[in-house]
């Protein structure tokens, strides 16, 4: 089986990170390949930036169609998913919607803690999305400046820790939100008194579970890949792919 890590950010370090994290994971028999964007922005953190980076993840994907059997979208707030859904006939998970369906088996309520109160609202869109309020207890953040992307993990990781555990007296799961902090939650999880989830690690095994499931993907209902459509000015793997002649 061949995975797909497909970070929409342009920031190579972070696609080390996320992959380092994910093998630690990875089942027997399943190849991880990486791809980072080469457009678009160092690390996405609005809505805007993932309406844009959504656009750019199906250019990714369908640059390589054909070379992966399960993909997972590498930036916590899932940007592009539903579409990357539709268009494909494989399997595509988002590591937000992979770590919240992970916290539901092993609690009653989850919470999100990440480093920047930048992204709250968007990440909590996802949590509305998924139909997943009366189970979500809320964002913490530290009250802490981040610095540099590729240094959030090590800088804020006391601050973090701290967040957690104030974090686990209103939560039963605690996700730890963001790409800069792939890997951290199986650090410092006995400094916490609460259940950890590394998001990118749930995605490799739902991008896993689902490629043995569901091998074609979300192919009907509403997920049902839409008629082939001419279009103008988009990259032609992307063109060739949304006329359906893939």
């Amino acid at each position: 089986m061949r995975l797909l890590l497909l970070n929409p950010n342009t920031t190579e370090a972070l696609t080390g990170r996320l992959a380092a994290s994910a093998r630690t994971v990875l089942p027997e028999g399943v190849t991880l390949e990486t791809a980072t964007a080469t457009r678009g922005f160092p690390y996405i953190s609005s809505r805007a930036e993932a309406q844009v980076s959504g656009a750019i993840v199906l250019e990714m994907l369908a640059e390589r169609a054909g070379q992966w059997d399960a993909a997972i979208i590498a930036a916590f707030g899932d940007p592009g998913l539903l579409a990357a859904r539709e268009l494909f006939d494989r399997p595509v998970t988002g590591m937000a919607e992979a770590a919240m369906i992970s916290a539901l088996s092993l609690g009653q309520s989850f919470a999100f803690v990440t480093f920047t109160p930048r992204m709250i609202p968007w990440y909590e869109e996802q949590v509305r999305l998924a139909g997943l309020t009366t189970r979500f207890a809320g964002s913490f953040v530290p009250d802490a400046e981040m610095g540099g992307v590729t240094r959030v993990a090590d800088d804020m990781r006391g601050p973090l820790v701290a967040t957690c555990r104030a974090a686990a007296r209103q939560a039963d799961v605690l996700i730890l939100s963001g790409a800069p902090i792939a890997g951290l939650a199986a650090e410092i999880a006995d400094e916490v008194p609460a259940v950890l989830i590394d998001p990118i690690r749930a995605a490799v095994m739902q991008g896993v579970a689902q490629a043995r499931l569901a091998p074609r993907g979300a192919w009907a209902g509403s997920m049902a890949r839409p008629p082939g459509k001419d279009s103008t000015g988009l990259p032609e793997p992307l063109a060739h792919w949304v006329r359906g002649t893939s």
